[in-house]
């Protein structure tokens, strides 16, 4: 199965006006087109959302950041479904992540199911973190999969994350990793032209077999205005190149 990735076209800057306000859930919704070398290609349709336990203060941070610089809490979800020409792929995850109040400690888990026409797998994972600085995660964890009729397997994780202000632009730099019989890492950019558009690059990779050793992506998210944002990439793999759009809406 082909490695694949959320992505979408490259969107024009608007300037929002008006007084930043709180919110408390957002859902979204992508599409992703892949397009493999050898002929194939697959369609993913998504659906997701996540919802705070208390509203979101946005102040002056970019609008993308401002949950994870408010340390806001949050139950979240999603659900997607992979066409290929010859595998359906339906996966759906449930996690929770909390900031415990009045410290610098953070924690985060996560299960799953993938359904696939040769079996199901359940995943899950889960974090604990420390904000040594406003802006700045280090988590560790581990993460799993119980394949139904298959191997079962448990790897260790990590994961960093860095919002700050460079000058007068914002930047996100981020960081993962897992570690086990097949090694996974990531790599990742976002530059804030302005408070409501950034421009980005990532970078995962993998030592797995029958994986794309590398795949490279451009990314760009527009808001629209408080409530409506707009997003996208374009990733480049070994064998195969991924479009895709996702819009969300904020309530």
């Amino acid at each position: 199965m082909k490695k694949l990735a959320i992505t979408s076209a490259l969107l024009s800057a608007l300037a929002i006006t008006g007084t930043a306000h709180a919110y408390q859930a957002e859902v979204g919704g992508t599409y992703a087109y892949t397009d493999i070398d050898n002929g194939d290609s697959a369609n993913t349709f998504a659906v997701d959302g996540a919802y705070y336990f208390k509203p979101v203060q946005v102040r002056n941070s970019p609008l993308n950041e401002a949950a994870f610089l408010d340390r806001a809490s949050n139950i979240n979800a999603d659900l997607s479904n992979t066409d290929f020409d010859d595998v359906d792929v339906t996966t759906f995850n449930v996690g929770v992540e909390y900031f415990v109040p009045n410290s610098d400690f953070y924690l985060n888990g996560r299960v799953g199911l993938v359904d696939t026409d040769a079996g199901d797998a359940t995943t899950y994972a889960a974090e604990v973190g420390y904000l040594p600085v406003t802006g700045f995660l280090i988590a560790a964890g581990l993460a799993g999969e119980d394949v139904d009729g298959g191997d079962n397997e448990v790897d260790p994780t990590l994961r960093a994350k860095y919002v700050t202000q460079v000058g007068q632009y914002d930047i996100n730099l981020e960081a993962n990793a897992r570690f086990g019989d097949d090694n996974f890492y990531g790599l990742g950019g976002d530059l804030y032209l302005d408070k409501t558009f950034s421009v980005g690059v990532g970078y995962t990779g993998s030592d797995a077999d029958g994986v794309d050793d590398d795949v490279f992506d451009i990314r760009a998210k527009k808001f629209l205005n408080q409530q409506v944002s707009l997003e996208g990439s374009i990733g480049f793999a070994d064998e195969a190149n991924i479009y895709g759009v996702r819009a969300a809406y904020r309530f």
